[in-house]
């Protein structure tokens, strides 16, 4: 106990109510209110890069000292965590509080809620949401590059290493011809055209999308010293000129191992 005269006040006591969960959650119960407060498990997706989203949980933090909740989102891609402050919170509930944190998170512009394309072959939102989480794949830029890839009897794979020891997962690859072809989103991965950073947070966001650019460049260097040949398309690429490139260039890749490779049908 703090002693009479020495001039130090105590914050008002912080209700648990306010900012901590009920005792006895297991993990999918906590998983379940993140996406009760968020609006639904599809709201909560951040992009990571690479066309990859992963699900964020707002994080409620009490301070006794100051009697004030602070919000975080967090989220974390392999095995390493990120953590971005969001405000001070005063709201008398903790799903009150946690139904902010999400609205602050979504004003920064740190989400991003994926719509399924028309020609997705998801069943449903659920199995949408999945796969996106899992694998970041079916953009509709990438659906409509495979699609034509497709259709002039091309084969490859979808969202794989080109090398399986090294952790870059490529949207198309092409493994006997050594083609690896990335489908790169404007946004972050840095198009000087279509690229935009928000206000709020923004050292954060540019210094975010400059890692994912070097990390890019890294990847073609590795793949490339691997023998690969590398193909990236921006998503506003026509995609029937992203096609015709893609597909020169697995013919050329067969020429050399004498298989002559299809051309885009008429």
């Amino acid at each position: 106990m703090t002693p009479e005269g020495k001039g130090r006040s105590s914050a008002p006591a912080l209700p648990d109510r306010m900012w901590r969960p009920r005792p006895g959650l297991d993990r999918a119960q906590r998983s379940r209110e993140q996406d009760r407060t968020a609006g639904g498990a599809d709201c909560r997706l951040v992009d990571v890069g690479e066309g990859r989203l992963r699900p964020a949980s707002v994080v409620l933090k009490g301070s006794i000292r100051t009697g004030l909740i602070t919000a975080v989102l967090r989220w974390s891609v392999d095995g390493r965590s990120t953590t971005v402050p969001l405000g001070k919170l005063d709201r008398p509930t903790r799903v009150e509080n946690l139904r902010e944190g999400w609205r602050l998170a979504r004003e920064a512009g740190m989400l991003s809620k994926p719509s399924a394309p028309e020609d997705s072959w998801a069943s449903s939102p659920a199995t949408r949401k999945s796969m996106v989480g899992n694998k970041g794949r079916d953009t509709k830029p990438e659906l409509r590059l495979r699609s034509l890839l497709h259709r002039a009897g091309l084969r490859y794979r979808v969202s794989a290493r080109p090398i399986p020891s090294l952790r870059r997962t490529a949207d198309v690859v092409f493994p006997k011809a050594k083609v690896a072809v990335f489908v790169d989103g404007c946004y972050w991965h840095g198009c000087p055209e279509h690229r935009s950073v928000p206000a709020t947070n923004r050292d954060f966001w540019v210094e975010k999308i400059k890692d994912t650019k070097a990390r890019d460049a890294e990847t073609v260097r590795l793949l490339e010293n691997s023998g690969w040949k590398v193909l990236r398309f921006w998503e506003h690429t026509p995609p029937g000129e992203a096609a015709q490139l893609v597909i020169d260039e697995v013919a050329a890749a067969r020429k050399r191992i004498n298989t002559v490779g299809p051309a885009l049908p008429e």
